[in-house]
């Protein structure tokens, strides 16, 4: 299952997984695009090991780095508690 995160000033929504067993989470970038539908990365936590990228230049995924560092000790916990929704307790 996928929880929502973020959705950034450029349309960008980032999304998260539940925790899987070995400690891994998977954070999904997705940018809509007019000419290719949507442009879109993954990136694994805790090693921020990227993966499956398209359609982003590599100063878009420093930018989409930056975000996820400053989140990463966020989305570990989310992810382990349903989401942001399930751990905030709303």
């Amino acid at each position: 299952m996928m929880y929502p995160l973020i959705t950034l000033d450029d349309q960008t929504e980032i999304v998260h997984s539940e925790m899987q067993q070995d400690g891994t989470v998977k954070v999904y970038i997705e940018k809509p695009d007019e000419k290719d539908c949507f442009h879109y990365a993954t990136c694994y936590l805790p090693e921020y090991r990227w993966d499956d990228i398209y359609g982003f230049n590599n100063s878009e995924i420093e930018r989409y780095q930056e975000v996820v560092e400053s989140l990463a000790n966020l989305i570990i916990e989310f992810s382990q508690h349903g989401g942001f929704e399930n751990a905030s307790g709303f």
